[in-house]
């Protein structure tokens, strides 16, 4: 699976208990172009699975590829709740494109000259 979104938290190196092995968590907001609603926006937990530190920092957009699970689990007040996980094996950014002047926009088209 393959999700692209804005990183909304840092990443932060944990440990596996089971395994004892590093990885890296953190959260991306997945949301729908032209779509501001809050309601389109989908919230993931993403365990990328390396070692060594993925660079992101807070509002880059990227794409996660990994295996999407659900993570269920009870709330502090007791109700059963459940958060959308992936297991990921690449996390990278991705550079939005920028936006051309309107000069780029058109090409300069030949003039004839009469004389």
């Amino acid at each position: 699976m393959q999700v692209f979104g804005n990183v909304a938290s840092l990443p932060l190196s944990k440990v596996s208990k089971s395994s004892g092995k590093k990885y890296f968590e953190l959260r991306i907001a997945e949301s729908h172009r032209n779509d501001t609603s809050s309601e389109s926006t989908t919230w993931y937990t993403v365990r990328l699975m390396k070692d060594s530190d993925p660079g992101l920092a807070k509002g880059d957009f990227v794409k996660v590829t990994g295996k999407l699970k659900t993570d269920f689990y009870l709330s502090r007040e007791g109700k059963p709740t459940g958060t959308l996980l992936i297991i990921a094996f690449e996390a990278s950014k991705i550079s939005k494109p920028t936006p051309r002047a309107a000069s780029e926009e058109q090409p300069e088209t030949a003039t004839e000259v009469k004389n």
